[in-house]
């Protein structure tokens, strides 16, 4: 492969202007769009020598054969024109939204005569106001049945409602008080319209006032003794705190904000969006992206803002998000045009916002687990994606049963190593091992005798079966009653760790697999297929190939081979914390007068192990329950281990 693109521009040729750039395939499709404040700057990036570039940022560049770049006056207008071809050409390596499903909204349709609440999925009514979005249809239809009691406005059909004006009736919701438009024949249009702009008020984050006016007319009510339109406004009032007591006050109430939790790994990113409005959270979506070309975090964060305020009818006064993307003030500039008003975009750094960012992240990272696991779990894809490995790794079957190796020390100590077990797709954590290492070289030695431990038994099965089990003696009788002898049951399980795979998998790069290929030359075991994933590019390393085998990014195979090195390092990571834990607490253990409530003690007040071992004896004195003699015994305990 060359190491120049023929279509690369000559120097000077590229203005350093800002603008947008496009590159496009033989056919003309375009393939990425991209904006940049100094476009000769920003696309000098992609014309770098090919081996320097990121592996699928390479394959977009050698995908394309030319490249095209519109100059534009302003920032906010690379940002405004890259927005509408991205829309335009839905460019294949341009990040990819799948949002988790069809949220339902609140709707409240202004553009009617009679402006009425329903609950739809459609985001394009005319002149609709639009809440939300609700995780859940029951969700939707729970808090409109509060909200019509404070605030009785339309919730009959457009039918129902023109056939009750032209025939004097009420409608069917009207007469069992369920509507309280017009069709109801309580109120008039004006006096409608008047309620539901107070409850798109009320929706919209005016939370105090109605509670402040209604508790103000109540108490005026009563005080004039007219106890009925006091109950009236009692019955108001606890709709309205029962619609306040669905969601809790996570910020200031006067605190209208967006705010986005992100969780990325290298191919996909899961996105929590949370609408708040009032202090409380109205609504949350849930989005996925693939990430066909590397992208930093604060590009995914400006690609996500323009993904959801593209088309938004209600953008808040503030943003929050994890990182600032690097045009935040030309992002600013975009969404004050759509709002109307000033539009901050914020990192939360503490208090409320930090922890609410916090809780946003934790939902994304679960959302992302989630997304990975179903496409793994799906048998369809499972199959497709071990037919793709027998393919792309030359194997003659399918790997129906994977071993993933990884290895875990804490800076050259307690180096410890785990294998986890894939059989047609799924993992069988009954079939889970860790191991200790005692002495170590480096990362490849450790693979080596890890896997030399591992080989050992296909050669002795018997060392690999589980201890029989037998049953206890129980006495019988028949159906005659006649007493049967005592049965001694031997139960022997089937054996786990003598079941040959049919891949090898190790987590890291050339060295790694070279040393596993040198461990099954060693142990006789050349019909096992072994490679290697390596993180930082999400590569595949076969044993003597100077080159990675490149899987496509939205493959089921390198989504498998994803799972199984990210389950080998939890359980690697588990192992050593686990081991840590347990070698601290039996060395403390051994100290006089130091018992299991004072030792847990200790380790919370000090928050790690190595904290405890560099403090003083006047600093362990500190912790309650520690006297001056026990605390110098722990000293020294802890120095001369």
């Amino acid at each position: 492969m060359a190491d120049v693109l023929p279509y690369k521009p000559r120097a000077g040729e590229i203005p350093t202007n800002p603008g947008v750039y496009r590159f496009r395939d033989a056919d003309g499709r375009v393939l990425y769009v991209g904006k940049a404040k100094n476009l000769r700057q920003r696309l000098s990036n992609y014309f770098a020598p090919l081996r320097t570039l990121h592996e699928r940022t390479r394959r977009m560049v050698t995908t394309a054969s030319s490249v095209e770049w519109t100059v534009v006056s302003t920032d906010v207008d690379s940002l405004q024109l890259e927005y509408m071809w991205i829309k335009e050409f839905d460019p294949p390596f341009n990040v990819r939204y799948k949002d988790d499903k069809s949220y339902p909204f609140m709707a409240v349709t202004l553009g009617d005569e009679a402006p009425r609440v329903i609950v739809t999925r459609n985001r394009k009514i005319p002149g609709a106001r639009y809440f939300g979005p609700y995780p859940k249809v029951w969700a939707v239809h729970e808090t409109i049945d509060l909200m019509v009691k404070a605030f009785p406005i339309r919730t009959c059909s457009d039918s129902s409602y023109k056939r009750a004006m032209q025939t004097g009736r009420p409608c069917f919701p009207g007469q069992i008080g369920k509507c309280g438009g017009p069709c109801s024949m309580t109120v008039s249009i004006e006096e409608h319209r008047a309620m539901v702009d107070d409850f798109v008020a009320f929706m919209a984050g005016g939370d105090e006032r109605f509670t402040r006016e209604l508790t103000k007319r109540m108490l005026a009510a009563s005080a004039a003794m007219d106890y009925e339109a006091a109950a009236r406004f009692r019955d108001k009032l606890t709709a309205i705190e029962a619609v306040l007591g669905k969601s809790a006050l996570v910020l200031a109430t006067d605190e209208d904000a967006d705010l986005f939790g992100i969780a990325e790994d290298e191919l996909a990113a899961a996105v929590q969006h949370f609408v708040i409005r009032g202090g409380r959270v109205r609504g949350v979506r849930a989005m996925t992206i693939e990430k066909e070309i590397d992208i930093s975090t604060a590009d995914l964060v400006d690609q996500v803002l323009q993904r959801a305020y593209g088309d938004a009818q209600d953008v808040p006064r503030r943003i929050i998000v994890p990182t600032l993307p690097d045009d935040a003030a030309e992002l600013e500039v975009w969404l004050r045009e759509r709002r109307g008003k000033k539009v901050e975009i914020a990192v939360a750094q503490r208090g409320q916002r930090a922890d609410l960012m916090r809780t946003a992240t934790l939902n994304a990272q679960q959302a992302l687990i989630r997304y990975k696991t179903r496409r793994t779990s799906d048998y369809i894809a499972r199959t497709q994606a071990l037919t793709d490995l027998q393919e792309a790794l030359g194997m003659s079957e399918a790997p129906l049963r994977i071993e993933c190796f990884d290895i875990s020390h804490l800076g050259g100590t307690n180096v410890v190593a785990s294998m986890v077990v894939f059989e047609d797709g799924l993992p069988r954590k009954d079939q889970y091992r860790s191991f200790n290492i005692a002495e170590t070289t480096d990362d490849t030695d450790s693979m080596y005798q890890v896997l030399r431990r591992r080989l050992a038994y296909l050669d002795r099965p018997e060392e690999a079966d589980e201890p029989a089990a037998v049953a206890p003696a129980v006495a019988a009788t028949t159906e005659g009653g006649d007493e049967l002898a005592e049965v001694v049951v031997e139960v022997k399980r089937r054996p786990r760790f003598a079941y040959p795979p049919q891949l090898l998998l190790v987590d890291g790069g050339q060295p790694q697999v070279e040393a596993a290929a040198r461990a099954l030359r060693d142990a006789g075991h050349t019909e096992i297929a072994v490679c290697g994933i390596a993180k930082r590019l999400e590569e595949v390393w076969l044993p003597g190939d100077d080159f990675p085998v490149i899987l496509p990014r939205t493959s089921e195979s390198l989504y498998l081979l994803q799972r199984l090195r990210d389950e080998a390092h939890r359980f690697a990571i588990t192992h050593q914390r686990k081991r840590r834990r347990n070698d601290i607490t039996s060395i403390l253990a051994e100290v006089p007068g130091l018992g299991a409530s004072r030792i847990k003690v200790l380790l919370k007040h000090f928050g790690s192990v190595t904290a405890l071992r560099s403090a003083a004896p006047e600093e362990i004195q500190e912790v309650q329950g520690i006297g001056p003699v026990l605390a110098e015994n722990i000293h020294t305990h802890l120095s001369t281990r």
